[in-house]
């Protein structure tokens, strides 16, 4: 399955964006964190397989700057937000009336940004994403400036060595993904009180990259928190993870 064909949109400002399906059924965006891809977030470990076989057609996009989608190194092709843009980019151009929209980490950021912006799914999944992560971008966004800012540089065993070794197996752009970092938008706790989408909320035990999920659940009047095992890094390449998500969903047209 991690050699899907891979389709491609245009997003409004031209550059071209990569993403995959898997499964037929109701419409289920799902979008991969930072320095990821749809391959390695959704594929390489089954998740997407699971939520397919409940009826659900998996839609994956590589983030502009990831995976198979355009690096450009201009600054202008990331301005604030643009990611949700081009989420909504995507399901225009598939023209998805009734879908379900999730991520993880930076994918789980941007589907709440979707949401901010208007996004109606009829459910949503935010996984290995926590209220500080939403609230204050920039600190998260700081530790990635270093990272990027100084490769080569790290102790073996450090997050960021192991971050950066992460960054070499999916062949990251280390300067697209610096400018990518320019398109974080900070959410309030004004915004996630009037999103009234369901939602679940699912993290793992040992996560604390981003703050507290169980928190973010709370602040949000239709979210449901659960745990799986793992840490930020661990917890996308254990089953858990797969199995709540298809559980939350359940069965396409289940009544």
């Amino acid at each position: 399955m991690n050699d899907l064909a891979i389709h491609y949109f245009t997003a409004p400002d031209g550059v071209r964006l990569a993403y995959r399906e898997l499964g037929q059924g109701r419409p289920l965006v799902l979008i991969h964190g930072f320095f990821s891809t749809a391959t390695v977030n959704w594929l390489r470990y089954g998740h997407a397989a699971k939520i397919a076989s409940r009826g659900y057609r998996v839609i994956m996009p590589d983030l502009r700057g990831h995976g198979d989608s355009a690096k450009p190194h201009d600054t202008a092709a990331y301005p604030p937000d643009v990611l949700a843009s081009d989420g909504f980019a995507l399901i225009e151009h598939l023209g998805l009336g009734e879908y379900d929209l999730g991520g993880y980490s930076l994918g789980a950021r941007t589907s709440m940004r979707m949401l901010v912006h208007g996004a109606s799914p009829a459910r949503a999944i935010l996984g290995g994403m926590g209220l500080e992560g939403v609230l204050d971008t920039a600190g998260r966004g700081a530790y990635f400036r270093h990272l990027l800012g100084n490769l080569g540089t790290f102790p073996r065993g450090s997050s960021e060595f192991m971050a950066e070794a992460f960054l070499k197996t999916v062949g990251g752009d280390p300067q697209a993904l610096l400018c990518v970092l320019d398109t974080f938008v900070d959410t309030s706790r004004e915004e996630l009180a009037r999103i009234t989408t369901p939602a679940l909320i699912v993290t793992g035990k040992d996560d604390h990259d981003n703050g507290s999920a169980k928190d973010l659940a709370d602040v949000m009047p239709e979210a449901r928190y659960v745990e799986v095992p793992g840490t930020h890094m661990s917890a996308v390449t254990l089953p858990p993870l797969g199995d709540v998500m298809a559980d939350y969903l359940g069965n396409a047209g289940a009544a």
